[in-house]
């Protein structure tokens, strides 16, 4: 049962091996909790959409489920909301699995529906992530990202003393993350940043700049301390 098992699960990701220490018990459990979140997954065919593969876990949501689209074998950690209040929505790849109690909100306001979300193909977005998307934000394919990552593409104008800061409006630039890179933990990312391929973004850091290919990027506000070619 465990090879049979194991070819269902290289569908999706070829390179996947058990450990030879794996209990049957726990193959079980796996067995059981992914096939009850596939059920979940089939929910969507309520709404006339086809859920291609998905896996939710408990108390998943969307708003405006029409301007979403997913590729083959999306999985939702528990708690997930995902809001595609736009024009472009939000446009989600293959492979892609975004963690307990995260957020997808490209924009909070009826008065502008601009901005989108565009996430690649095997991505891995860890728990109680905050992707903004109000000024668009985009994330290459095969990304790995850890716990509290947080993107912001917009910023607050307040260059008028006399008037509140909620009230001088928002500016936005943009996010866009290449391919193949790897983001630490409660990293954040903010408006203006393009991030190239293959670059290594480290915990904590606060990147509020753009950074070229292949950067390996620390600190607050982050900078690069070395090159991943030497």
């Amino acid at each position: 049962m465990k090879s049979i098992i194991q070819n269902l699960i290289r569908v999706r990701n070829p390179r996947f091996q058990f450990d030879s220490e794996l209990s049957n018990y726990a193959l079980l459990k796996f067995v059981w909790v992914t096939m009850t979140n596939i059920i979940r997954g089939l929910g969507v065919l309520f709404y006339f959409r086809n859920p291609k593969g998905a896996m939710f876990k408990s108390g998943v949501r969307f708003f405006n489920l029409s301007k979403i689209k997913w590729g083959k074998f999306l999985k939702l950690g528990n708690g997930v909301f995902i809001s595609s209040l736009s024009k472009k929505g939000i446009d989600i790849g293959d492979n892609v699995s975004i963690g307990d109690y995260s957020r997808l909100v490209v924009s909070t306001s009826f008065n502008n529906l601009n901005g989108f979300i565009k996430i690649g193909n095997n991505v891995g977005i860890g728990e109680f992530a905050y992707l903004g998307g109000g000024g668009t934000l985009e994330i290459g394919n095969d990304c790995i990202v850890g716990q509290y990552f947080s993107c912001h593409p917009e910023n607050h104008n307040y260059s008028i003393i006399e008037v509140p800061i909620r009230m001088q409006g928002v500016t936005h630039q943009g996010i866009k993350i290449g391919n193949n890179c790897w983001i630490g933990s409660k990293a954040t990312v903010l408006d203006g940043v393009e991030i190239g391929a293959g670059c290594i973004i480290a915990a904590g850091a606060v990147v509020t700049k753009s950074f070229p290919s292949n950067s390996i990027i620390a600190g607050v506000p982050a900078k690069m301390i070395k090159r991943r070619n030497g």
